[in-house]
């Protein structure tokens, strides 16, 4: 279907591809792999003819059609959500207008010229239905509710939409068409986990070859049966999915390597042996011999070290109350819009929770509410014991000031007295050399990411909220932030679309559906267990009967009121405990000494003892509730 033979691409000094070459069948599943800036989109947009290579040739059987899907989309106007998918079907399309306008005629005519028109009505609709017309609209809005539109959406006009959106449209556009090869740039960047899940399922039902770049360990998992992967500007090809090509890479490298040891003793023996008999006449045919032996020797290289990664680790943080925050009866709308009415929820210390549900549900905004930067119409949020909150969003990364140098931005956001040198910090985040004094404004996705998670690590936090952190950032550098998030040592409330991470990282579900914020206590794939015991979809019923809403009434008063005695107990024993510092500090000058303190200092020592006593009995209560 597809065969790049010996092509070469060069941007400047700078070879992205050398004498590559690759063949897509027409039923492949490939996936392209290799870090940020390697050429993976180069390729595809080198395969879709919207760039040239400077050397080599790419073959397209003469009548096939590539359907591509770009990062970015142009904006989409003038027509409503579905009209604009259904444009993916021209002639059906346009039969369908014709078919319309025909309909409008035969209401405003009657006699001889309506039996004319009916009988054009006739023809045209049988056309229609040849071209499969009735049952195009039904797969476009089939492919619309996987992707996450709901029939209410359908009538919205696509300039109303965010970039996110606009590309699930044209994803859309792209899934209908039925091209004979689909060729997707980072498909599920705009995803929520339920659509990515349906596209899985509708890519792995595709007649077609399917070539994907994509960061997202699991959906290349579920799809891929080859991996190419960009390597020094070459491409090699493995056969099965990402799983099966990180073995195979690794036993080669360890293959590679032992070959290379191997080879290297030969050599040095052989070496050895020349330098030892180089001036003996009697051996001077059979040293020549074998230093021409050595001279046609085609020498294995070892493989090179593993690209650069980061090195992020979160500084060691202060430990919180049991209680880290707590969202009581919250009430938030946007404009005319509810969003919660009456929610509940409590974030432990050391919980690592991810948020779930399709987008629209609330998720977002309600990490916006944990993380303060929202304020709730009704309710309180409380922040627990001794917590030091930091937010990272997509907020975080447009708010880089462009005109700021690398080190500038990331120094200007050190707080005063705490000790952090800049370089030191940007170089765990692969900013070295040159690099830390370049222009935000140059910056690609993945390398603002990275500057905007560097500014999260000036000062130790124990509270972590991230949306979306591993956007932009490829498979490595997102396996570095899994790893630092496993062995971080604070509480996380986490929104992502990798599967990979929620699986590696999370030890509790919160799911938020139609202003509902539900509980799963365990991994992801206990919740997915969970939800299919329950049933997909899950309903989450919100009519009670008037004996149940009073026990759940009941129920939250208790739960308010442990919270609010277990942030009391900590007060006092903070101040308690302050008290007794107080008259130790009086107790080690000799010359304030007095049997008043020592007395004072009995009293504080049992008040430490008494209060710390209540605060494990009233946590261990109030885990008992949650």
């Amino acid at each position: 279907m597809i065969n790049v033979e010996r092509v070469s691409r060069s941007f400047g000094a700078r070879t992205l591809l050398r004498d590559v070459s690759l063949r897509v069948g027409a039923r492949d599943r490939v996936a392209l792999v290799g870090p940020n800036g390697s050429g993976k989109t180069t390729l595809l947009e080198m395969i879709v003819g919207l760039q040239s290579p400077d050397a080599g040739t790419i073959d397209r059987a003469g009548d096939v059609v590539i359907g591509y899907l770009a990062q970015e989309t142009d904006a989409l106007r003038g027509r409503d959500i579905l009209s604009e998918v259904m444009s993916a079907a021209p002639a059906m399309s346009q039969a369908g207008h014709h078919l319309e306008v025909l309909q409008r005629d035969l209401e405003q005519v009657d006699g001889e010229e309506k039996e004319g028109l009916l009988e054009e009505f006739v023809r045209l609709q049988g056309h229609f239905e040849d071209l499969g017309g009735y049952t195009v609209e039904t797969e476009a809005r089939r492919i619309l509710s996987g992707l996450g539109f709901r029939d209410f959406d359908l009538d919205r006009q696509t300039e109303t939409l965010s970039g996110g959106w606009l590309m699930r449209v044209a994803l859309a556009k792209l899934l209908l068409s039925g091209p004979d090869m689909l060729l997707l740039d980072e498909p599920t960047n705009h995803l929520d986990l339920e659509s990515i899940r349906w596209l899985e399922k509708f890519l792995r039902a595709y007649e077609g070859a399917v070539l994907l770049v994509s960061h997202d360990r699991d959906f290349m998992n579920a799809l891929a049966t080859k991996v190419t992967e960009i390597r020094d500007a070459s491409l090699v090809t493995y056969t099965g999915n990402y799983e099966s090509f990180v073995h195979q890479r690794e036993a080669e490298a360890e293959q590679l390597a032992a070959a290379a040891r191997n080879q290297a003793k030969k050599i040095a023996h052989t070496e050895a042996w020349i330098n030892r008999f180089r001036y003996k006449s009697s051996k001077a045919r059979a040293v020549q011999s074998r230093i021409k032996m050595l001279d046609k020797i085609e020498r294995i290289e070892a493989p090179k070290q593993g690209r650069k990664a980061m090195k992020i680790g979160f500084p060691q943080p202060p430990r919180s109350g049991q209680v880290v925050i707590t969202l009581s009866d919250i009430s938030f709308s946007y404009s005319d819009t509810r969003v919660y009415d009456g929610l509940d929820l409590v974030i432990e210390r050391g919980e690592k929770v991810a948020l779930a549900g399709p987008n629209g549900a609330g998720k977002t905004t309600l990490l916006k509410l944990l993380a303060g930067v929202l304020t709730p119409s009704a309710g309180e949020r409380s922040l627990g014991h001794n917590v030091a909150l930091g937010y990272f969003a997509q907020h975080q990364i447009e708010a880089l000031d462009p005109r700021n140098r690398v080190i500038e931005e990331l120094a200007r956001a050190i707080p005063s007295g705490v000790t952090i040198k800049p370089r030191d910090l940007l170089g765990r985040f692969l900013f070295s050399g040159d690099d830390i004094d370049k222009p935000v404004s140059v910056l690609s996705g993945g390398e603002r990411t990275r500057l905007a998670l560097a500014k999260l690590l000036v000062e130790p936090v124990n509270f972590l909220c991230l949306d979306e952190p591993t956007n932009h950032l490829d498979v490595e550098s997102r396996d570095v932030l899994e790893d630092a998030l496993v062995d971080y040592t604070g509480t996380i409330v986490l929104i992502t679309h990798d599967r990979h991470l929620i699986r590696s990282v999370a030890n509790k579900i919160v799911e938020v559906t139609a202003g509902v914020a539900r509980t799963y206590l365990g991994d992801y794939d206990d919740y997915l267990w969970k939800k299919q015991q329950e049933g997909e979809p899950t309903t989450v019923v919100t009519a009670k009967s008037k004996a149940t809403k009073q026990a759940t009434k009941a129920d939250r008063a208790a739960l308010r009121k442990l919270r609010a005695d277990v942030r009391r107990v900590e007060t006092e024993l903070d101040a308690a405990v302050a008290d007794r510092k107080a008259i130790e500090e009086r107790l080690s000058n000799p010359s304030a000494y007095s049997a008043d303190d020592v007395k004072a200092h009995s009293a504080a020592t049992k008040a430490v003892a008494r209060l710390e006593r209540e605060w494990e009995k009233l946590s261990e209560q109030l885990e008992a509730a949650n």
